[in-house]
């Protein structure tokens, strides 16, 4: 007869994970923190939308890296919570992931306009229409989430939004809607996204071979790689699962190690790397950082007075 094994953590090996967790999701948010604060430091930036684009990206990631850790946390501090409290958290890290992608698909976008139109960048990469396409991104992220909310007051009374769930996305929708729903969106927005940086990396490509100053195009077409490298490190995040699978059943007993690392490849260690593509790239970005973060050494000169 099968038999499920469940394995539980010891309480050392789980205040060790959490702590590690909790630890480098500070560190996360720290750098983070500093970016934002360089960003809000000078005027130059919030009249980019180059930058602003950039900063939202940062800002994302931040509220992602809360959301997911308070989840991890909640697994072990208090794993039943409130219906309404977990839809939140839900709802939030599942908007912030989605948009991930988004953002990048309109970073993108802005260097395209930026080496393909030259001429028309000033007009259409305004600091007003980019927090207008932002404001779309956040409503583009949150559909999904949304209709499940919808779903679930159409299937569920009132009063169960007052009950203790376990929060977990297949805990707080326990339907095949969310499941096929939660596919179908993934594979629409991040499709789309892929075209949209193919179709603009090849577009400043074949600029880039026809432009006579070529350093611009060069540097837009290597910013547009790195966009397909963080997509792919976002990206992580849908193989979670299948090594899970893969490689519980070879290690039934270290289940809970495998999550744990697993998570942490695939949802944290990203979120540390994506912001430093761009902020350590940019020579304008790094020198304000210096320039805010450090503290000026003042030179005193003692020159011998003549007699």
């Amino acid at each position: 007869m099968n038999s499920t094994i469940w394995i539980v953590d010891s309480y050392e090996e789980a205040l060790a994970k959490n702590i590690v967790i909790v630890c480098l999701a500070l560190i996360i948010n720290v750098i983070n923190g500093m970016l934002v604060v360089t960003f809000f430091s000078s005027r130059m930036f919030s009249r980019d939308s180059r930058y602003i684009l950039y900063i939202h990206l940062v800002i994302n990631d931040m509220l992602m890296i809360f959301v997911s850790v308070t989840l991890y946390v909640l697994s072990y501090a208090s794993p039943l919570v409130n219906a309404s409290v977990c839809c939140i958290l839900v709802v939030l890290g599942a908007t912030t992931f989605m948009i991930t992608p988004l953002n990048l698909a309109g970073m993108a976008i802005e260097r395209f306009i930026a080496i393909c139109k030259p001429l028309h960048h000033s007009q259409i990469c305004t600091p007003q229409r980019t927090y207008i396409f932002l404001c779309l991104l956040w409503v583009l992220g949150a559909i999904p989430s949304l209709s499940d909310i919808i779903i679930l007051f159409s299937m569920q009374p009132i009063s169960s939004f007052r009950s203790l769930v376990l929060c977990y996305p297949f805990s707080l929708f326990p339907y095949k809607a969310h499941q096929d729903r939660t596919t179908a969106s993934q594979v629409i927005y991040m499709s789309l996204v892929w075209i949209i940086l193919i179709y603009t990396y090849c577009r400043v490509l074949f600029t880039a071979r026809k432009a006579v100053s070529k350093g611009s195009a060069n540097k837009a077409r290597s910013t547009i790689m790195l966009h397909g490298v963080q997509l792919l490190l976002c990206m992580l995040s849908y193989i979670a699962p299948v090594l899970d699978m893969i490689v519980t059943p070879f290690f039934p007993f270290h289940r809970t190690k495998i999550t744990f690392f697993n998570y942490l490849i695939t949802n944290i260690i990203p979120r540390l790397l994506s912001p430093l593509i761009y902020g350590v790239r940019d020579q304008k970005f790094v020198k304000q950082m210096k320039e805010y973060f450090t503290c000026k050494v003042i030179i005193v000169r003692i020159v011998p007075s003549k007699f």
